[in-house]
């Protein structure tokens, strides 16, 4: 019974997304602290009482009875909604933000945004072609769909 659980999809996900925050708050993997350490962040940060182990087997899919309050501490230290952690719609929407966040840790990322402040319809969709265009120059894959292109 307990294999059968860890192949549930409800389960899958809570790893997948716990482990997806881990990733986003601590982009330097050699940098990011161990469950251990987390957990003791998480702790001084809200107060709530989380483990090393118990983030470990929540993150590989090994804990299936993730309480309301442990989903409320980790929401919390992550600043995610709950639901973030079994909705794909509400995940889907942090995660784009998610993904922002990260790209604007990068200096000439946010010197780029920021100078673009103010710029005309026309001239910002100038820009997105160029950097559209430099994108698949590097074989690199395209960031959003062209509809979502404002």
């Amino acid at each position: 019974m307990a294999d059968e659980l860890a192949d549930r999809p409800l389960v899958q996900k809570i790893g997948q997304r716990l482990t997806e925050l881990i990733d986003a708050l601590y982009p330097d993997q050699l940098k990011r602290p161990g469950y251990g350490r987390l957990a003791t962040e998480i702790r001084e940060a809200t107060g709530g009482t989380i483990s090393g182990t118990y983030l470990w087997e929540l993150a590989t899919g090994k804990k299936r009875n993730l309480t309301l309050g442990q989903l409320d501490i980790l929401a919390e230290f992550f600043g995610v909604p709950p639901e973030y952690f079994f909705n794909d719609e509400v995940a889907e929407s942090v995660s784009a933000q998610l993904e922002l966040a990260t790209a604007l840790r990068d200096a000439k990322i946010r010197r780029l945004v920021m100078r673009a402040d103010g710029l005309s319809a026309g001239a910002l969709d100038s820009i997105l072609t160029m950097v559209n265009e430099a994108r698949k120059l590097q074989a690199l894959t395209p960031r959003d769909k062209p509809e979502a292109i404002d």
